[in-house]
């Protein structure tokens, strides 16, 4: 054994030289460095989680609603053995002077925080502190600062109380990564809250119970969590339910193992490409090994070593290359990122060696198996090569590993299953085209420049695209590889430009670019009048009641509704209800009817009639004739489903998933909202003049908060370009494989061409236009691919299809010019090869 392990690294080592060698090494490194950057960043972030779980919550056990918790519940925790912290979570306006800003205020008592420390600047440098601001001061973020140019010692004004600023936040041990970390923070005490006046009837308020203690503690109060989660109570057990950075963060997780798998799969094609030439260099050592008798096991076992000494080797380089490119996918996703990652562990690594030797047995497998077949009579007989592996099998082998991969890193097998599925009917799909492209290529050359005189371009485009077309079972493999790339980094583009602005050139120019929430009924009418002065358009104005779903039919939310939406959103959190006579604006009943405007008013004590929003109602699984039940403070009222609606989420009007008929909530606590839009250059001074008249009136900046999004929709993005650089780098594998693979036969060509009398010139042109043709017809499958796909995400997200004419322009041209110089100048060797030499290569393949 120990000399077939000493042979195989005297072969590795002689085998270095050789260009299909290097092409799998570069391959198997790129496949490894796509995967383990993406694994150790995906595991730093999921063992943070883990490590830090309470700190991300603020405590083991967190409680939120609508209404402050009771003194019994309190007391109930307090004896099971938890310190407990209370905090109220709100957006409002922060004002200074003539500067006003929407902040998310944090109020807290004097047990914050539970766990960590806040890091804060009180004017002595940044400093830890386990508390929060004394009374009567807040500390705000220094976003919050300078946009309302406020330094420390001065005051702001928060609802109707004036505050000094104490201290400047750096980092929250609870830093919220949701949709309100949009909004800068100010931290103010409890004892301060009441004073501020934003406490009103119908405000939008999420009251938070934490609680800290053993595990022992915590599971003790478990039926009392499971009884508060049944009376619409949301329940974070952290200790249970692993806290995450939100679903977008888990898909983004997805997104990016499975666009780190679209670098191993053309690393992949690499492999196999590179593997065809490896195993025609190595027939005739096999076939001399055999005379020398060596049984077909033992050769087996020699190649098997010497391509997992490779593995290993590629494993290392590819590690060191992820290692790299994780810190930089860090670096610029870390501002969204509320908690410190420790060191990357070992499993990634792992998993990219495994990946690693999953290339090599499912993209080379089955041709390494003719070295095993190779007959000893080859020595004599040099047609006696063994017979190739069928492409079928080729596919299936390769097709099999590379679902089992899909299935390790998605972790969904059924998504594992329909990608692979459906990529192999893309593969069939495009393997079509691309033979009909081939075969229009070769009827097009040939009748390029038909006339007796040609010039030396006229003649490499006719020999170039011959060549390229005559080759054609080799140039197909090359071409679907490059139009897969191709389409990938479009397909980015579009995402991350062209979708995103087609959603908003869709928008009027008037479009409400501002909220305004917590509109007591007492100053709906002063308010409504000071608005219609000042603002160019405005929506109507309508009531707002906040209420839980507790039953569904009679029955429990979580009992009724389909197994996969018991942790929907609608289930979790206070809805808000509305009343209206009529059908409002972007509104439209898709199903039933919409009841009479005195349907509220009949008295009785069964169910009213309510109108729902569609996409909720398919979420839940209820329709027409169903009953919802709402708990409202501590009444509860019950509507029948008499009408579905489907709303216009994207025109930033007030929309509402469920509707009453007026007369049956305006007994209850409520409050008023509108959306407007304000010119731009007004801005400054109309807000001075709402918050100044009104200073309990939320106003939300919906440009800003696009900003914002915009912001954070430009990192990730990026960060998927850089995991996106990797499948472009594993596409010029490809093509470095490819020419490998394709050596003896282009040195060959080469070397007929200087025979009959070609000089370097006209052969350096056909090899360029032969790439060239390769690349702008890899385009243009790519740019079919690409509008394809578009149609598809145009459809899901509901905007207008269209084609993208420049995209037909850019691929195929750029598709040129990047193949085109790449192979021109990996192929400088062949060109430079006697032609005795060139032509020697014939036998090899």
């Amino acid at each position: 054994m120990t000399h077939w392990l000493a042979l195989s690294l005297k072969g590795l080592r002689r085998d270095l030289r050789a260009g299909d060698v290097r092409a799998l090494f570069v391959a198997l490194a790129l496949a490894v460095a796509a995967t383990t950057m993406i694994g150790f960043f995906l595991d730093r972030l999921d063992r943070g989680l883990t490590r830090q779980a309470g700190q991300l919550t603020g405590g083991d056990i967190k409680l939120e609603q609508g209404e402050p918790f009771d003194d019994a519940l309190r007391a109930s925790l307090r004896e099971a053995g938890l310190t407990l912290s209370d905090q109220v979570d709100m957006v409002s306006m922060v004002s200074r002077s003539d500067a006003f800003q929407l902040a998310s205020l944090k109020v807290v008592d004097a047990a914050y925080p539970l766990y960590g420390e806040v890091r804060v600047d009180r004017g002595d440098g940044v400093e830890a502190l386990a508390r929060g601001p004394e009374p009567g001061g807040v500390w705000i973020a220094p976003r919050l600062a300078q946009l309302l140019d406020v330094t420390l010692g001065e005051t702001v004004r928060v609802g109707a109380s004036e505050l000094a600023v104490t201290g400047l936040i750096e980092r929250e041990p609870d830093q919220s990564a949701g949709f309100s970390a949009f909004s800068p923070r100010l931290m103010m005490r409890r004892t301060d809250l009441e004073a501020t006046g934003l406490v009103r009837p119908g405000s939008r308020i999420e009251y938070e119970l934490l609680a800290k203690g053993p595990p022992g503690a915590v599971a003790a109060v478990s039926a009392t969590l499971e009884r508060l989660a049944a009376q619409g109570v949301r329940v974070v057990d952290v200790r249970d339910d692993r806290p995450q950075l939100g679903s977008a963060l888990e898909r983004a997780d997805k997104y990016l193992s499975l666009a780190g798998l679209a670098a191993v799969l053309l690393a992949g094609v690499a492999v196999a490409m590179a593997t065809r030439r490896y195993v025609d260099r190595h027939l005739d050592t096999a076939a001399l090994l055999r005379c020398f008798g060596a049984s077909q096991r033992k050769l087996a076992t020699l190649f098997a070593w010497q391509l997992l000494w490779l593995a290993l080797a590629a494993s290392v380089a590819g590690a060191l290359l992820g290692m790299a490119g994780q810190a930089a996918l860090l670096a610029l996703l870390s501002r969204f990122l509320p908690l410190e990652l420790p060191p990357p562990g070992v499993l990634p690594l792992l998993l990219g060696v495994l990946t690693a030797l999953a290339v090599l047995v499912g993209f080379a497998g089955p041709t390494l198996l003719r070295l095993k077949r190779v007959s000893a009579l080859k020595v004599l007989r040099r047609e006696l090569d063994p017979l190739p592996a069928a492409a079928w099998l080729v596919v299936a082998v390769a097709g099999l590993v590379f679902g089992a991969l899909l299935w390790l890193y998605s972790g969904d097998p059924a998504l594992a299953a329909t990608l692979l599925v459906g990529g192999l009917v893309a593969l069939a799909l495009l393997w079509g085209l691309g033979w009909l492209l081939l075969g229009l290529m070769l009827r097009a050359v040939k009748a390029f420049g038909g006339g007796e005189r040609q010039g030396g371009w006229v003649r490499a485009v006719r020999l170039g695209g011959s060549q390229l077309a005559r080759r054609r079972r080799a140039s197909l493999g090359q071409l679907l590889a490059f139009a897969v790339t191709f389409a990938a980094m479009a397909i980015i583009t579009l995402v991350r430009g062209d979708l995103l602005t087609t959603w908003q050139t869709q928008l009027p120019a008037d479009t409400p670019n501002f909220f305004a929430i917590n509109i007591q009924p007492a100053e709906r009418e002063g308010f409504v009048e000071l608005l219609d002065a000042v603002a160019d358009t405005r929506t109507a104005l309508y009531p707002m009641v906040r209420g839980r779903i507790t039953a569904i039919d009679g029955r429990s939310p979580e009992a009724a509704v389909p197994e996969d939406s018991r942790g929907d959103n609608a289930l979790r959190r206070e809805l808000n209800l509305t009343w209206q006579t009529e059908v409002p604006e972007g509104n439209r009943v898709v199903a039933g009817e919409w009841f009479a405007a005195d349907a509220g008013q009949a008295g009785g004590d069964g169910p009213v009639p309510i109108s729902l929003e569609s996409g909720l109602a398919a979420r839940l699984g209820v329709g027409l004739g169903d009953t919802l039940s709402f708990t409202i403070g501590s009444e509860r009222v019950t509507g029948r489903i008499t009408s579905l609606r489907d709303l216009d989420w994207d025109s930033f009007r007030p929309n509402f998933y469920v509707i009453f008929p007026p007369g049956v909530l305006e007994r209850y606590g409520h409050s008023y909202l509108t959306a407007f839009h304000l010119d731009a250059a007004a801005h400054g001074d109309v807000l001075a003049r709402l918050v100044r008249a009104y200073p309990g009136v939320s106003l939300l900046n919906v440009d800003a908060i696009l900003g914002r999004v915009r912001e954070l929709l430009d990192q990730v993005t990026r960060a998927v370009e850089l995991v996106l650089a990797f499948v472009l780098l594993a596409g010029v594998s490809v093509l470095y494989a490819a020419l490998t693979a394709s050596h003896a036969q282009r040195a060959h060509e080469s070397g007929l061409l200087r025979v009959f009398g070609a000089g370097g010139r006209l052969i350096s042109r056909v090899q360029g236009v032969e790439f060239a043709l390769l690349g702008l017809t890899s385009g243009l499958m790519a740019a079919l691919l690409t509008e394809l796909a578009a149609f598809g995400l145009y459809h899901w997200l509901a905007l207008p299809p269209r084609l993208h004419g420049l995209l037909w322009l850019v691929l195929p041209l750029g598709g040129a010019l990047l193949i085109g110089a790449i192979g021109h100048g990996l192929s400088r060797g062949v060109r430079r090869q006697a032609p005795v030499t060139s032509l020697g290569l014939l036998g090899e393949g």
